[in-house]
């Protein structure tokens, strides 16, 4: 008992020094955004801009899809350029050709190697020079910018107009033709891309970086790593192998001796609980899952087509309903709500468990309403995605109901309010559930972190209110990551490892006190570099240096824990050999196993591929970034969710017994599909990518020429390969879980069995749950382990 507090005291204050670090550096990102100017004006005093219009051109591209469409500053879409490096390169190039024709009457390209030499240099000291003056909130700029900023934006406007002479470049792109009708929102929208980029390429002090620490790669502009950024991947590197030296030796010496496995109960102890009202409407969660889940990678297969025809689907200019944008978008969100989906089937599952075998009064009627509320949120946010990009929304509503622009968080703003309030509707079904165990005697340690992830789960999402519409870029990436990164990496794995280690101790597989402590270590691992760690999204994002310390030092540590995960997984192995109902349970706990593998590889190795400063100065916006959000966010949630849906599914319709062939063309189409997608294009495509990106620059690497070239549209061709066999496995397991949900054969009780000497007081269960249940009891609705195919 002491050592669970002990380990309590180090969560708790791995926490508080955690977050208080991550809530002081979001008070430098709020103090040290890069400024929006009050007005940008000439030299004569001649406005161009304001602060209203940067703003305006902020919402005008949130509306065409935002991060869907291209990136700005490295985050978004891969297809069409990073706005930021294209807009900085072409308004470069606009300027070195006014200079070379007003100082030498010719155009650049025709000049000597000392002319352009010369005018590089001008152009290097006119670029990074601050001209921004903040006591007055204005912004100054030369005749000469003013005219290179002129020729970018007639470019930008003909691109997103729909003129006839550029519509080669948009199917290039993934646009769809008239991508935004409206020109002066046009207008606006060149005047945020042109902000983007003045932060990236003015010196936030004179001689220093830029805004976005010197990002992205442009030699013309003297854009290079900063020393700052190479000393702290090093220290990154060198955490990484301290800290997995200093794992090893801790779970060599401090790890004590193994405690005996307990014996395995004669019965799954969960088939002890009778089946409520609330489990039973489950079935119809685990149907959107799999509904969801096939919708997404079908949508997959549609978007990555996109890459290579552009505009079209082998001939059908489908991009006039369903543009790239729009299907990328539904893509994201639909992983985002089948995976939530899964977990929350699964703590609802465990809720009436936990109960001691009942529901809380209007359980049943409380999932029911989440469930029609989860319908509502998806279909609305998925109709608002369609009427903001097609442009028929009112630009007002965009925000709100339409498409919020920002890659994970893309549903209108309602939508979102929406999904937060079922968030919280589950947590309160949770805690009717927990709150009257956690007042019963006995050990309830483990039960206590499981709903400390509950609550965070619960109330964390509410990150993104901290944002509106036109709120600084800066600011809003802050927020944002705060979900994508905390809320699903960070506490959505705290509920997973509490949920595993509650489940298997209850069912008498492991004990209970090893189950604890290994639960309560791994929080404490996963959240010491996992809560710091976010900055590590935001080194080029408008921030300082200490955040990019900050970030770069703590997500090495975030990859120190993935490193133990084989031992997991063989621990997760093991534990169908332990009793022979355990074959019934063999499938979930495969799909377990694959867990802890792409957690090591997707999240481990090649997530600290793209982490140190260095690395990400250059790859950030390529498709390496794409090879790790696949193998994580598949391989890691997408696993544990389809994983949870399984075991729910074992246990709700207990006659069901899983098909061997579907199941083993699910468990190896999904992983050896997944495999194809990730190391024959994906990874192969980001790799040469980043060579481009290194010797000429970003905007090079995600340039049309470049993208477009015979050898990156064959590996994108290849993709295909990977994507079929995924799509196998995807029917599948889907097919699988269909199938259970219509078999309602009807089990005959379970016989009368004493129970096992000595089994009683290692059953973790019946204390974990404070059930009066005896654990192999005949009760009547009991549900049947399945292991006698439904014959007894």
């Amino acid at each position: 008992m002491a050592r669970y507090y002990r380990l309590w005291w180090i969560l708790i204050a791995t926490l508080a020094i955690t977050f208080g670090i991550l809530g002081y550096f979001g008070r430098e990102v709020y103090r040290e955004a890069p400024p929006i100017p009050g007005l940008v004006v000439t030299e004569d005093g001649t406005p161009l801009m304001s602060k209203d219009s940067i703003l305006d051109g902020q919402t005008a591209w949130q509306s065409v899809g935002g991060m869907q469409l291209g990136s700005i500053w490295g985050h978004g879409a891969y297809q069409a350029p990073d706005w930021t490096a294209d807009w900085l390169h072409r308004e470069l190039m606009a300027w070195l050709e006014l200079a070379a024709q007003d100082i030498y009457g010719k155009p650049y390209e025709t000049l000597s190697g000392a002319q352009q030499n010369n005018l590089q240099y001008e152009l290097k000291q006119a670029y990074r020079s601050n001209t921004y003056d903040a006591a007055g909130d204005m912004l100054v700029l030369t005749q000469r910018r003013q005219r290179a900023i002129e020729r970018t934006a007639n470019y930008y406007d003909r691109l997103f107009g729909g003129s006839p002479e550029l519509q080669p470049t948009r199917e290039s792109y993934a646009m769809k033709e008239l991508t935004l009708p409206d020109p002066d929102r046009r207008a606006r929208l060149t005047e945020f891309f042109f902000w983007t980029a003045w932060a990236a390429s003015t010196e936030r002090t004179p001689d220093g970086a830029t805004y976005t620490n010197n990002w992205p790669h442009e030699p013309l502009v003297g854009n290079v790593p900063t020393a700052e950024n190479i000393v702290w991947s090093i220290v990154s590197v060198v955490l990484l192998i301290a800290g997995v030296g200093g794992l090893i030796w801790a779970w060599s010496f401090m790890r004590g001796q193994d405690e005996e496995e307990p014996a395995a109960p004669a019965k799954d102890p969960l088939t002890s609980f009778r089946l409520t009202p609330s489990q039973r409407a489950l079935g119809k969660y685990l149907f959107v899952v799999v509904a969801l889940f096939v919708f997404q990678v079908f949508l997959g297969g549609f978007t990555a087509h996109y890459t290579v025809e552009g505009q079209g689907f082998y001939g059908i200019e489908t991009s006039k309903w369903f543009p790239y944008t729009l299907v990328r978008t539904w893509h994201i969100q639909s992983a985002l709500f089948w995976i939530a989906t899964g977990f929350l089937a699964a703590g609802l599952f465990l809720a009436p468990i936990i109960n001691g075998g009942k529901d809380p009064k209007y359980q049943k009627l409380g999932v029911d309403i989440l469930f029609w509320a989860l319908i509502a949120v998806v279909a609305g946010s998925f109709i608002g995605n369609y009427l903001a990009i097609a442009q028929v929304m009112p630009p007002e509503w965009n925000f709100w109901l339409g498409h919020q622009g920002y890659e994970y968080v893309d549903l209108g703003r309602l939508w979102q309010i929406g999904k937060f309030t079922g968030v919280v509707l589950w947590l309160v079904l949770m805690m009717r559930a927990i709150v009257p165990a956690l007042m019963q005697p006995g050990d309830k340690h483990l039960l206590a972190l499981f709903t400390a992830s509950v609550v965070a789960i619960g109330f964390f999402y509410g990150a993104g209110f901290f944002y509106g519409e036109r709120t600084h870029i800066s600011v809003m990436e802050y927020w944002r990551w705060w979900i994508v990164h905390l809320w699903v990496e960070g506490f959505f794995e705290v509920f997973a490892t509490a949920a595993l280690a509650f489940i298997f101790s209850s069912m008498g597989l492991v004990s209970k006190r090893l189950a604890t402590i290994a639960a309560l270590a791994s929080a404490s691992l996963f959240l010491l570099g996992g809560v710091p760690g976010t900055f590590h999204h935001l080194y080029f994002s408008g921030t300082t240096t200490p955040v990019m310390a900050v970030g770069a030092t703590f997500s090495a540590l975030e990859v120190v824990p993935l490193i133990v995960l084989g031992h997991e997984a063989w621990e997760h192995w093991k534990l169908r050999n332990r009793a022979p109902w355990m074959d019934q349970l063999k499938w979930p706990l495969m799909f377990f196993v694959a867990v802890a593998f792409w957690n090591m590889l997707g999240a481990g190795v090649l997530g600290f591929s793209i982490n140190p400063p260095i690395a990400l100065y250059y790859i950030q916006g390529l498709n390496t970034t794409a090879t790790h959000a696949h193998a994580a966010l598949f391989g890691v949630y997408g696993f544990l969710a389809l994983g949870f849906a399984i075991l729910v599914l074992r246990y709700i319709r207990p006659a069901m017994v899983f098909d061997e062939k579907l199941m083993k063309t699910a468990f190896y189409g999904l992983n050896g599909g997944l495999v194809l997608m990730l190391f024959t294009s994906l990874l192969p495509v980001g790799i040469i990518q980043f060579v481009a990106s290194a010797s000429e620059g970003l905007w090079y690497a995600r340039s049309e020429s470049f993208m477009q070239s015979n050898l990156l549209e064959t590996l994108r061709w290849v993709r295909t390969i990977g994507d079929v066999v995924f799509i196998i496995g995807a029917l599948a397991v889907a097919w699988q879980v269909i199938k259970g949900l219509l078999d309602r054969s009807e089990q005959r009780p379970l016989e009368n069995q004493p129970i096992q000497p000595g089994i009683h007081d290692k059953m973790p269960a019946r204390a974990a749950v404070g059930s009066q249940l005896a654990m192999n009891e005949a009760q009547p609705d009991s549900i049947c382990c399945g292991s006698c195919g439904g014959s007894h």
